[in-house]
């Protein structure tokens, strides 16, 4: 590390993480609540701990750090609740309607729903600018671009007050010129507006996703563009010496310019960071296979590992929306500590998608919330300090969760609040459950061939429920797990993915030579763009991937090669690779048949130091780290037993928790079932064993 710190800033739901590592190999963590309307609050909030903790000013923190990371929700946000920028789309005649006709596709699990409502259109149709103009599949121009229907479409949007444009015309991938004319049209007579060329952004085969993903990135500009000036600015009042970087949905860095011009890359920027942290958790066991699941005050969300490799989507709907760009494999459920347990029309208890948020939060933290969360139940049942969270820095009102679940669930079901409690507990482990196995089984998984590591400030408490209905036998529970994510930023490294379409069959020196051709130029604009952001060329590393399909088949899938020149000596390696992919997803392949390019794709890497990894002292006295014992309930009937709860700043390595018991770290609090055991590792982490 070039100089003291690396601080890394995860803003969730509820709270906003803060892990800061020292060039010793010491890591500290930290958690704020969240404020949605200006995360710089939240952000001085958490330096004001962290200076106090150090006793030091938060401007000689910023000032003494080589990066400051943040990872933000803000995008995923202003696209959940549908609070983007007024939009225009330029586009193709005849094609205004391709993101409302969507391919004829409905989500999965509604394609036969008559009423299952539409997406709500993220650009309205009078919105949608019909220009004259046709390239062709060859890349050949049919029929020329009418410069004086751009210029309408910019009276237009000037007259409507659109604050970002979107600019999609069919094959433009193949020849841009019509795209790039009416994009300087756009910024001589709008020259503030937010503008997303298409075959820029996603320089790919399929209009209807790169119209979608252009329109969402447009979308979603300016808000990404304000709040990193924001957050820019205000490191750069601290004394920053260098620039914020942001963590990307492809799990990666990238400065704040690429991140306001690449908006699409924000929508999923928190969890995305998860399985490399995952890994990094794993790693001192030897285990490449690891399920990382992250419960925070909001969601949970999973990601799967598999030997080491962390599954990337690409066009695929995201929250109803079609996005080209890749981005980290996460399955995200309405299931945190925040997630409000209710009665639905048939009587029936449902915990979730609904949360508290930061704001009220549970009923326990007295900030005038009244409806029953899943923090509250776990306080009833005895998990949580039904007195303090936050190391004490944060009180709890054990009354006013027995209270609001009593009122909402237990009353009106006729439970005592004991087993209320308990229900909303078993209800949300399975919904939880239920996500798990959409990312293993699902996908031809099986969860029990590997490790689970919690993440989130609440996970710990559910995690070997969570275990035991899935059948896994080992759980790796890091100190650090409330705040994972933002510590997967800080030992990430820059990313960028570079994209070009290639509609070619993979047969011919003609067509070997175009493919290197075009990743020699795509990866030549990543190595200077590096490279110009101070990374020597030999801390760059490319890799390679691309979208192949037999000839004939409609879909492609994506498959990643080595990175070298394609001959005819290497080809078969590429087909080969491609086989074996398709074997893989679709349980067959064809050898005989031809293959065929579609897109090319190369990551380049720019390689940071990583922080040391931190070794604790040894234990060899457990007990005296027990604080006090209190009843906790691990049963339907409510009834409760008299457990041990252990400090976990007196835990040293190789101390041993046998279950029933709870761990109480001071940002989460982990619960260990009966028929289970702990044992905390030199590394920081608490494996979980289910006993024998």
């Amino acid at each position: 590390m070039r100089t003291k710190y690396r601080l890394g800033v995860d803003a969730g739901g509820t709270f906003t993480d803060f892990v800061l590592a020292d060039n010793t190999g010491n890591v500290r963590l930290y958690k704020a609540l969240s404020t949605p309307d200006d995360p710089t609050k939240a952000i001085k909030n958490g330096l004001d701990l962290i200076a106090e903790d150090l006793l030091a000013s938060p401007r000689d923190i910023v000032s003494g750090c080589d990066l400051c990371i943040n990872g933000t929700t803000v995008g995923l946000n202003a696209l959940i609740q549908h609070k983007g920028v007024k939009t225009g789309l330029i586009c193709t005649s005849g094609h205004e309607d391709s993101i409302e006709i969507r391919l004829g596709h409905k989500e999965d699990g509604y394609r036969y729903d008559a009423e299952y409502p539409p997406a709500v259109m993220l650009v309205p149709r009078y919105l949608r600018a019909a220009i004259r103009e046709r390239i062709l599949s060859t890349g050949k121009t049919q029929t020329p671009l009418h410069e004086e229907d751009v210029r309408a479409a910019c009276d237009l949007f000037i007259k409507e007050g659109v604050q970002a444009v979107a600019i999609s015309f069919v094959w433009s991938v193949l020849n841009p010129d019509h795209e790039r004319r009416a994009a300087e049209i756009v910024r001589e007579m709008m020259p503030d507006v937010f503008l997303t060329v298409g075959g820029e952004l996603y320089p790919q085969v399929r209009e209807y996703t790169r119209t979608s993903t252009a329109i969402t990135n447009a979308y979603l500009g300016p808000i990404l563009k304000k709040y990193v000036k924001s957050i820019d600015h205000y490191f750069a009042e601290l004394g920053a010496k260098y620039p914020v970087r942001y963590f990307q949905s492809n799990g990666g860095l990238a400065i704040g310019q690429a991140m306001s011009d690449r908006s699409v890359y924000a929508i999923n920027s928190g969890p995305a960071s998860a399985p490399q942290a995952g890994l990094y958790v794993a790693n001192p066991f030897d285990k490449k296979d690891v399920i990382t699941v992250d419960m925070g005050g909001t969601s949970f969300d999973i990601t799967l590992t598999k030997d080491g490799v962390t599954n990337l989507n690409k066009n695929i709907d995201f929250l109803r929306y079609r996005i080209g760009v890749p981005m980290i494999q996460v399955e995200t459920l309405g299931a945190g500590g925040g997630s409000i347990g209710w009665i639905d029309e048939m009587g029936l208890l449902q915990v979730g998608p609904q949360s508290a948020g930061a704001d009220p939060g549970p009923a326990c933290y007295g900030q005038g919330g009244a409806e029953p969360t899943v923090t509250d139940a776990n306080v009833i049942l005895g998990y949580v300090n039904p007195t303090a969270l936050l190391g004490g820095r944060m009180s709890l009102d054990k009354q006013k969760a027995y209270d609001a679940v009593k009122a909402r669930i237990a009353d009106p079901l006729d439970l005592s609040v004991e087993r209320a409690a308990y229900g909303m507990f078993t209800i949300v482990n399975n919904n939880m459950v239920n996500g798990i196995r959409r990312v293993s089984v699902e996908r031809g998984y099986d969860p029990r061939d590997f490790v689970l590591v919690a993440a989130g400030g609440a996970g710990a408490a559910h995690i070997t429920a969570l275990a035991t209905e899935m059948g896994v036998d080992t759980v790796l529970v890091p100190k650090l797990a409330s705040g994972l994510c933002a510590f997967g930023q800080i030992i990430s490294d820059v990313k960028y993915n570079y994209m070009a379409s290639a509609p070619l069959r993979l047969e011919g020196v003609a067509a070997y030579d175009r493919l290197n051709s075009l990743y020699k130029e795509i990866e030549g604009q990543g190595v200077q763009h590096l490279e110009a952001d101070g990374f020597e060329r030999d801390r760059i590393d490319i890799t390679r991937s691309v979208d192949m399909r037999y000839v004939g088949q409609v879909h492609e899938c994506t498959v990643e090669i080595g990175n070298f020149e394609i001959s005819e000596d290497t080809v078969d390696k590429v087909k080969n690779a491609f086989h074996g992919r398709h074997e893989q997803l679709y349980t067959y392949s064809e050898p005989h048949n031809a293959v065929e390019v579609v897109n090319i794709e190369s990551t380049l890497y720019g390689r940071v130091d990583k922080p040391q990894p931190p070794r604790l002292g040894g234990g060899g006295n457990a007990e005296a780290a027990i604080m006090l014992r209190r009843p906790m309930i691990f049963s339907a009937d409510g009834s409760a037993i008299e457990g041990p709860v252990y400090n976990g700043g007196m835990l040293g390595a190789g101390d041993e928790i046998p279950g029933p018991a709870v761990i109480e770290e001071e940002t989460t609090t982990i619960v260990i079932e009966p028929g289970w055991h702990a044992k905390l590792h030199e590394s920081g982490s608490y494996v979980l064993r289910r006993d024998a």
